[in-house]
């Protein structure tokens, strides 16, 4: 990577747009199975909460250096308060519409001995567009931007955005977006998409070998007028579909950096999000890749929902 890249990092603008969750956590300690049934008790002695969703996404993006605004709708509600706080802590603007038909999402996971026990989901599926009505906001925050990161968790925020995409792309923003679902054609015209294997094979077919899942992703990467396809494949690392020059599909693949995998949960929010960072101060898909990839090795070490530093991701290239 260029060294002009990395000091240009901290004038990348990155918009985020998306369903912004609370992850909250009951830590304790287990020390019996309860006698009303064959479940532990767990005693709890500390509370936590973090960002979550597309919160965390921009978390990530701030916490590489660069500058984020997240754009949401949340409830109007405590975890709404919550999520507010947490978001001035760490110094991300905002620009969040309120809507009290809806429930902010909280993920809440109870922790003992060092094991998630269980998760308990506290959400609603609105009965309307609720980012529809923040495209005015939208359109006015996004000349101030360099690149717009879609963050895209299936909780109805993200139903219609093709008008968004449409807008970005006439603008010369590149466009990512982490995709749900099994229609992708709503994210049509968007630089690149970042799904995992599994999000893949939902839209794609499961594929029987690895020349069969590169007629596949570059098929899916021509029908949605894609520049690139960044695959998450976990062990194996990641994979970009793109073409050449001349239009002739091409694949790079990165490999996994050894590491102790202590937690994945959030590792795609780091991976897309350290995409959009670099993405935003110029840098092309291939070059991003490899990086992204190693921020996402860095966050599995990690516990909940975490995020790489600009000097974890870079330390070693500029010692």
């Amino acid at each position: 990577m260029q060294p002009s890249s990395v000091i240009s990092l901290s004038s990348a603008r990155v918009l985020v747009v998306g369903d912004a969750m609370l992850d909250r956590y009951w830590f304790g300690s287990v020390e019996r199975i309860s006698p009303e049934a064959p479940v532990p008790v767990v005693r709890v002695s500390r509370e936590e909460e973090r960002l979550g969703g597309a919160a965390n996404v921009a978390l990530n993006v701030k916490t590489l250096g660069a500058q984020c605004t997240l754009l949401t709708v949340v409830g109007d509600d405590e975890p709404a308060r919550s999520l507010r706080r947490l978001l001035e802590a760490q110094g991300i603007t905002t620009v969040l519409g309120s809507d009290p038909k809806l429930y902010t999402i909280v993920k809440l996971r109870v922790i003992g001995r060092s094991q998630q026990l269980i998760r308990v989901d506290f959400e609603n599926q609105p009965e309307h567009e609720v980012l529809q009505q923040m495209l005015a906001d939208y359109e006015r925050v996004l000349p101030d931007h360099d690149a717009v990161l879609f963050s895209d968790y299936g909780k109805g925020g993200l139903t219609h955005i093709p008008r968004m995409i449409e807008l970005a792309r006439a603008a010369g923003k590149p466009v990512l977006v982490d995709p749900k679902g099994s229609d992708y054609s709503r994210y049509k015209g968007a630089t690149t998409l970042t799904p995992n294997r599994a999000e893949l094979a939902q839209v794609v077919g499961q594929w029987r070998d690895e020349a069969d899942l590169h007629r596949r992703a570059h098929a899916l990467r021509e029908e949605l007028g894609l520049d690139g396809l960044v695959l998450t494949r976990s062990e194996d690392g990641m994979s970009l579909f793109e073409k050449t020059a001349d239009g002739q599909p091409t694949h790079f693949q990165v490999p996994a950096q050894a590491r102790e995998v202590f937690d994945v949960t959030g590792a795609g929010d780091t991976v897309i999000a350290t995409l959009a960072a670099l993405l935003a101060c110029g840098m092309n898909l291939r070059d991003a890749v490899p990086l992204a990839n190693r921020a996402g090795s860095i966050v599995v070490g990690k516990f909940g929902t975490a995020s790489c530093s600009f000097e974890e991701l870079f330390g070693k290239e500029t010692a």
